[in-house]
């Protein structure tokens, strides 16, 4: 009897047969799993990529380590190999390296074979459903499914013939390329926003230059408390005894997320819409500003979101915070503080706690911050306002040529196979 790990699938088109020029491979006719072995301390190499340093549905590597970060022995590999996350593969990490270096041993080093495949399309061949849904499949363990190349390589798949290889590589190059330049768009505009929020937003407010900058001695001037002008209201004490099945949304630390939130079923709780008067002060409003107080970091992040009409009918839970603003505080001039170093610096000082971090009420509302005239406020939440609407229209821009992508690859690489036009 057939074993997971000896599965094949042969792709055929609806007449029974591969479409003309295509023909069943084995994977390890087309890839070679490169297995050189390197010891961190005694190579020349100078980077290092882990699974952490792989964005899924990405086949650039945007940030590595090096040698030094790792111990114990690792996979070279060079310029344009094909470094693919053998563990937990769901996760979809594959990248092609720009340069040679070291990764992790829960990677696989592949290479193509250029005498069956085009070196350009193994990576796109790589991303198809068709091989994923495949990779997934053969993983075995339960709590970090891994692929072994014994198995991989024995799967067999549809491949197009060169030329049409050819011609997707082509395409999908173009798209890539596209995607990567409004990537470049949102990074360089993330980077302008940190130049502003470290002008406006000193990252030590108390501390300035020898010789400050105008913007430093307008701030050091106009530097308040943030609880003079804005107080936080902490959540109420919802019984989880007296849970809804359905009505009013509980508003949980778990469903805030950095200037997102997560509202999956498992993750959220319900509160009768009859009983909304009893707790009225607690009912959020489109374009409140929240703020988890527990676990408030998430790596560079920090989970504060803004609720939207798409997040209401909402209530404030407790251990969550809401910014409650006096006249005099700008509310896109605050969303811009909150997002600044300064800001998160000052509560990283405060933070409490090792199992479960936290901060409180008092320590938000403890945060120095430069309070200039209102008109000035919205001068400098304009520069801000408009560089994060740049920033995210570019990354809606990403999000959709991904999805044209991937729309592509399902066309050309399926069960079964399609023909590029």
């Amino acid at each position: 009897m057939a074993t997971k790990s000896d599965t094949t699938i042969e792709s055929i088109s609806d007449n029974g047969k591969l479409p003309e020029g295509w023909r069943m491979v084995r994977f390890d006719e087309i890839a070679r799993n490169v297995n050189d072995r390197v010891n961190p301390a005694e190579t020349d190499l100078g980077v290092y990529v882990g699974l952490e340093h792989l964005d899924p549905e990405s086949l650039k590597i945007r940030r590595w380590g090096t040698p030094d970060d790792v111990i114990g022995q690792k996979l070279g590999f060079q310029k344009g190999d094909v470094i693919f996350g053998k563990r937990r593969a769901y996760q979809r990490k594959l990248a092609v390296a720009d340069r040679a270096g070291i990764c992790s041993a829960h990677a696989m080093v592949l290479r193509a074979k250029a005498d069956f495949i085009v070196p350009e399309f193994l990576p796109f061949f790589m991303q198809s459903d068709m091989f994923m849904d495949r990779a997934v499949d053969i993983s075995v363990g339960s709590l970090s499914p891994t692929i072994n190349w014994k198995t991989l390589r024995i799967q067999k798949f549809s491949l197009p013939p060169i030329d049409e290889q050819k011609r997707i590589a082509c395409i999908l190059r173009a798209v890539v390329e596209t995607a990567e330049s409004f990537l470049s768009v949102a990074d360089d505009t993330w980077k302008m926003l940190r130049v502003l929020s470290n002008t406006f937003f000193p990252i030590d407010p108390l501390r300035f230059k020898v010789t400050p900058t105008q913007a430093e001695l307008r701030a050091k001037e106009s530097l308040r408390r943030l609880g003079d002008c804005c107080k936080l209201q902490s959540g109420f004490p919802f019984k989880s005894a007296e849970f809804a099945t359905s009505g009013d949304r509980l508003l949980r630390c778990s469903n805030v997320g950095v200037n997102s939130f997560n509202w999956a079923e498992e993750d959220t709780r319900y509160w009768s819409t009859a009983r909304r008067q009893e707790v009225a002060e607690y009912v959020l409003e489109s374009g409140d500003i929240v703020i988890a107080m527990d676990r408030p970091f998430v790596g560079s992040g920090f989970k504060i979101a803004r609720i939207s009409d798409d997040d209401l009918p909402a209530l404030l839970l407790q251990r969550v915070g809401r910014f409650q603003l006096s006249a005099d505080l700008d509310a896109d001039y605050l969303w811009a503080f909150i997002h600044s170093v300064s800001f998160k610096w000052q509560l990283q000082r405060v933070q409490q706690g090792t199992d479960l971090p936290h901060i409180s009420r008092f320590d938000v509302e403890g945060t120095q911050l430069p309070v200039p005239s209102l008109d000035e406020q919205q001068e400098i939440a304009d520069y801000f306002m408009a560089a994060e609407r740049t920033r995210n229209q570019a990354l809606s821009h990403v999000t959709r040529i991904i999805d044209m992508r991937n729309r592509l690859l399902h066309m050309w690489l399926s069960e079964p196979p399609g023909h590029v036009q």
